[in-house]
């Protein structure tokens, strides 16, 4: 998995793909849909030869989801048509990524949240390493977790809620940080697709 190229990760996004929202319409259309459209920004970044994930702590004056780690992302706006820019506005915004310094390489399966959002993660490929200008009012830290250590089975449990259909994943603490919820499921979906054997 480590000595993956953008290529072969590119390749495992485009045939794990099962319910992603494709067409423009589509997506403008989820905007007015009962789950409000957004987009987020998986990043991916190769650090002393290893591919590492980049995440963000929210500040406790966000609207929602206050102190959580989460990539960035967020509801698309009116105009966009696609999740690609929706992503990458918002990493733009909320910690200084230049939506053209991020090579793009797919889509993880659009995720509806508690919070009725449809979410579609956008996997890409940022430059290491990177100055960020994170937003102050939003974004209290920024921080990268290496993908081995996230795909070990025992940092992380699976357990489901009482009274609900749905299980939530909580990663042990890295560096101080707790990785839970609908970011660490698209942590792990992201992990099983790229794990898988061709």
């Amino acid at each position: 998995m480590m000595n993956l190229t953008e290529e072969q990760i590119a390749a495992r996004l485009a045939a794990g793909q099962t319910s992603v929202r494709t067409d423009a319409s589509a997506y403008a259309q989820a905007g007015m849909d009962a789950a409000k459209c957004a987009a987020v920004l998986v990043p991916l970044l190769r650090q002393d030869g290893d591919w590492h994930l980049l995440f963000t702590r929210r500040t406790d004056k966000v609207e929602s989801h206050k102190g959580q780690v989460s990539f960035p992302g967020g509801a698309c706006d009116d105009g966009e048509t696609t999740p690609e820019q929706t992503a990458l506005r918002e990493a733009e915004e909320e910690i200084g990524i230049d939506p053209r310094a991020v090579r793009v390489l797919g889509r993880l399966n659009s995720m509806l949240t508690i919070t009725s959002y449809q979410v579609t993660p956008i996997v890409g490929v940022i430059p290491w390493p990177t100055v960020f200008r994170p937003a102050q009012a939003e974004v209290a830290r920024v921080f990268t977790m290496p993908l081995t250590w996230l795909a070990e089975r025992s940092n992380r449990w699976e357990f489901n809620l009482l009274g609900h259909d749905y299980s939530v994943i909580v990663y042990r603490p890295f560096d101080g940080e707790i990785l839970w919820g609908a970011t660490a499921r698209m942590t792990v979906d992201l992990l099983e697709i790229i794990t898988e054997k061709p």
